[in-house]
């Protein structure tokens, strides 16, 4: 089952059989307006170089081949995704979820959209707020730190929801709990504190909008079963995909993009043999 599918997504998830995905999770681009690209690096050992490293040591920065790119920018966003997101319906077992990752931007255009594509208000199951504390801070606003995650499910009642399988937080306060609950920890709630991926970590990709593998292990545990099937048609890096394989689920990953359908066999050929 697992398969990683490069193509344009509308057309490869038509071809996808109704009723034969249990959990969904996209990130689609955010249409910031901009275009999405992230420079590699690579530092040499040179005394006449630009920066110094550790030890005092003179470095020379030389820029590799550039990541993905693609411009984030469109004149009908929600006609865009409208098309996508009832493939994504159509493709959800009854008891399936949808889980689409946006900026505050775009949310409330996205929420009523989806509110619509799943024919029912009651379809909506939570807002997740993932907040992260990294990057530049804004010095004439409150500087956006944090992402919104809508969960959907097809059937506003029948879906699953294994909170047991969850990861386990610390108490905020853990002296007014007691010893034994703060050393066992709490199940998160609708906001999820997680940093980005690590601009220096062995997670990195290049990926320009790669997501933290935390997030998505999360939301692959709790909301799938083992050896059910996991979709991503805006796969990007492959997170998703790596998410899935760690815990025992199938993946399907969508990418109209060369270099990202590169990027995720690489990190899923390294996960199969480590």
């Amino acid at each position: 089952m697992n398969r990683i599918i490069r193509g344009e997504n509308l057309a490869a998830l038509r071809k996808l059989a109704a009723g034969s995905v249990e959990l969904i999770y996209i990130d689609p681009p955010f249409n910031t307006g901009t275009t999405q690209q992230r420079k590699r690096m690579k530092a040499v050992r040179d005394v006449a170089g630009d920066r110094t490293g550790f030890g005092g040591h003179r470095y020379r920065t030389e820029t590799l081949e550039a990541m993905p790119v693609y411009a984030d920018a469109f004149e009908d966003y929600l006609g865009f995704l409208r098309p996508r997101l009832e493939e994504a319906h159509r493709v959800l077992t009854p008891t399936g979820s949808l889980f689409f990752h946006i900026d505050p931007r775009e949310v409330h255009y996205c929420k009523v959209l989806l509110d619509e594509v799943f024919g029912s208000r009651a379809c909506f199951q939570n807002e997740i707020i993932w907040a992260y504390d990294y990057g530049a801070r804004s010095k004439k606003r409150w500087p956006g730190k944090h992402d919104n995650i809508l969960w959907y499910t097809k059937n506003p009642k029948e879906y699953t929801f294994r909170l047991e399988a969850s990861d386990r937080i610390p108490y905020m306060a853990p002296g007014l709990v007691g010893a034994a609950k703060a050393a066992r920890g709490k199940t998160p709630t609708d906001v999820w504190w997680h940093t980005i991926v690590s601009p220096t970590g062995k997670e990195k990709t290049g990926y320009p909008t790669q997501k933290p593998l935390g997030v998505l292990e999360r939301i692959v545990r709790v909301h799938s079963n083992p050896g059910e099937t996991v979709l991503d048609f805006f796969a990007g890096s492959g997170t998703t995909g790596v998410a899935a394989a760690k815990n025992g689920r199938e993946y399907i990953l969508i990418d109209e993009s060369a270099e990202a359908v590169k990027v995720m066999r690489q990190r899923l050929k390294a996960l199969a043999k480590a």
